[in-house]
C-alpha cells in the first residue's frame, strides 16, 4: 500500500513538472510570437516611410520650397519625427489636400496604432512569462532549466522621448 501512495506522489510530481515546463515553453514561445508581430509593423512603418517622404519632397519641389529631413536613430525617435512631419505639414494645407499624402498618413497613423497595440501585447506576454519565472514553485522549475527573463519593450533612453527638429530649410 506504502509503494503505492510512493508512486501516486510521484506521478504526481512529475505531471506536475511537465505541466510547467510545458507552461513556461508556450509562454515563451507567445513572447517571441508578440516580438515578430512588433516586427512586422516596423517594417510596414519603414515601407510607408519613403512613399509619405517622397509625397512631400514632391509637394516641396512643386512648391520651391526645400524638403524635410528625417534622420531617426532608434524606432522610437522615428515615432516622434512622424508627428513631427505631420505637424508641419499642417503649415501647408495643399499639401494635406493631396490624395496621396492623405492615403499614406492615414496608414501611416493605422500602422502607428498597430505598432502601439503590438507592443502592449508583447509587454503584456513578457509580463506573463517574466511572472511565471518568479512565482513558487515554477521559479524553481524555470530555475532549473535555465529559463532568463524576458526584456520590456521601452524606452531606454530619455533622449528618445525629445520631439525631433524636422527643418524646412
Amino acid at each position: 500500500m506504502e509503494i503505492v501512495v510512493v508512486l501516486v506522489i510521484i506521478g504526481a510530481l512529475a505531471l506536475f513538472f511537465v505541466a510547467t515546463y510545458n507552461r513556461l515553453i508556450t509562454l515563451r514561445q507567445r513572447v517571441k510570437e508578440a516580438w515578430a508581430d512588433i516586427d512586422v509593423q516596423l517594417k510596414r512603418r519603414h515601407d510607408l516611410i519613403p512613399n509619405l517622404v517622397e509625397t512631400v519632397k514632391g509637394y516641396a519641389t512643386h512648391e520651391s520650397t526645400a524638403t524635410p529631413e528625417q534622420r531617426a536613430q532608434a524606432e522610437n525617435m522615428l515615432t516622434t519625427a512622424l508627428r513631427s512631419v505631420f505637424a508641419v505639414a499642417e503649415n501647408y494645407p495643399q499639401l494635406q489636400a493631396v490624395q496621396e499624402f492623405k492615403d499614406l498618413s492615414e496608414n501611416l497613423t493605422a500602422t502607428e496604432d498597430k505598432i502601439a497595440f503590438a507592443r502592449r501585447f508583447y509587454n503584456g506576454n513578457v509580463r506573463d512569462f517574466n511572472t511565471a519565472l518568479q512565482t513558487f514553485p515554477t521559479n524553481i522549475l524555470a530555475s532549473a532549466f535555465g529559463f532568463k527573463p524576458e526584456q520590456y519593450f521601452e524606452l531606454a533612453d530619455q533622449t528618445d522621448r525629445e520631439v525631433p527638429q524636422v527643418k524646412f530649410s
